[in-house]
């Protein structure tokens, strides 16, 4: 930010105690700002498992900061934004602290709405943006960008007047916000956050804390900014996921969710809760799927011990429903599963993977005693249920004949089920 242009206090970052006095040393300030350094909002309001409350401290006293980095080095800070447990700080950040006589909030985002970046700004800025908006959404201000002309000269002026900015304070912060966007483009972001942006006594507009994230398919383009990304952050479930081309999120319910899509995983999401269950993840196998992702995907969700059952939820345009099903299999049979697996396949081939998860279950039936699967087909022709009532018949003949293992068949009307 500060190679950009945008003003911002002095600072150092240290990784021990003892860097973060001399730090505090060299600044030679009246008072100091001492901030743990995570990939997480709110840690002004954040309790460390050392017993320190807060991850934003400010002192007069350069031994203070020392005392501080101790009970914040090496300790998980817990926000609103981290996992239960928290994140492990491994970072402070020591800077000049100056008076703030008052806050405001600004961004600039993605917004598909409005097919491009949009600002947001509100004169109420601090660590409550999100009461500010969910109480008083009229002081909210959102601005779209227009791509090919940039942020406009009064655009920029009507986005400080909003803030609250008046006179040269007003000019200086419509400075500030151009160059948050030259920024923003720069580096590929796609949310450049200054919360707050803020006035002090002397009449200087400041960024005091930012949060700027990255587009991840810029990262051919913006090594220098990639080089940044400290992994051992990132959660280790999504890091694997990410291996195999899975977009994976974790949750704290129970069910676990296997779907094809962003949209219909949130959607998928969405109908669990409204029906009183709890989603244990997001998971987006996406197009391409191969039957490797399948099985690396049932890795993941089964070695949750929260997961008590898995929704397996596919659309199958791109995605050929045999693949999945070919996966599904091979994860049962070499995972042992141990919960129960509700599948639904509707699109490309799908009687066939119907067929495959059928003779599946046989097989698992024969292996595990316990398995338990529910095979759910969309509405289909009264062809198609004569097709798959046969096929189940069969399979209960061959099931009887091969271990007395009893096979449920039900065709009510439509949709069809298949109890295995």
């Amino acid at each position: 930010m500060q190679e950009s242009g945008v003003a911002v206090q002095r600072f150092y970052v240290a990784d021990t105690a003892s860097e973060a006095l001399e730090a505090a040393k060299r600044l030679n300030a009246k008072e100091i700002v001492l901030k743990a350094q995570i990939l997480a909002g709110g840690r002004g309001k954040g309790v460390f498992d050392s017993g320190l409350k807060g991850g934003v401290h400010l002192t007069k006293d350069p031994a203070v900061v020392g005392e501080l980095a101790n009970k914040m080095l090496g300790f998980n800070l817990t926000t609103k934004q981290t996992p239960k447990e928290g994140v492990k700080v491994k970072t402070v950040m020591v800077a000049e602290a100056l008076d703030i006589t008052r806050e405001t909030y600004f961004a600039i985002l993605m917004d598909r709405s409005c097919n491009g970046p949009v600002m947001v700004g509100s004169p109420q800025g601090g660590m409550d943006i999100e009461e500010v908006a969910a109480s008083t959404p009229e002081l909210i201000f959102k601005e779209a960008i227009d791509i090919f002309e940039g942020v406009r000269d009064d655009q920029a002026l009507r986005m400080a007047a909003n803030l609250g900015f008046k006179g040269a304070l007003q000019r200086q912060a419509a400075d500030q916000i151009k160059r948050l966007y030259d920024l923003f483009l720069k580096v590929d972001a796609t949310q450049v956050e200054v919360n707050p942006l803020g006035e002090t006594p002397e009449g200087q507009v400041v960024c005091f804390d930012a949060k700027i994230n990255f587009d991840d398919n810029a990262e051919f383009r913006q090594k220098s900014v990639f080089a940044m990304d400290d992994m051992t952050e990132a959660d280790p479930t999504e890091m694997a996921a990410a291996k195999w081309d899975l977009k994976y999120i974790g949750l704290d319910g129970n069910i676990a969710c296997f779907v094809n899509g962003a949209g219909l995983a949130m959607a998928t999401c969405d109908i669990i809760d409204l029906h009183g269950g709890k989603p244990a993840n997001f998971l987006d196998l996406g197009g391409g799927v191969k039957e490797k992702q399948v099985y690396e995907a049932f890795k993941l969700l089964t070695a949750d011990p929260k997961v008590e059952a898995i929704l397996v939820n596919i659309f199958g345009g791109i995605v050929n429903c045999a693949i999945i099903a070919n996966g599904i299999t091979k994860a049962c049979r070499e995972l042992e599963l141990k919960v129960p697996l509700v599948v639904r396949l509707e699109g490309t081939k799908k009687l066939f993977s119907h067929l495959v998860l059928n003779f599946g279950a046989i097989v698992l039936l024969l292996l595990y005693s316990q398995v338990h699967i529910h095979l759910h087909c969309g509405p289909v022709s009264q062809k198609e249920q004569q097709c798959i009532s046969l096929r189940c018949h069969i399979l209960l003949h061959l099931s009887l004949a091969a271990a007395r293992i009893t096979v449920e068949t039900a065709l009510i009307g439509s949709p069809f089920t298949c109890i295995c």
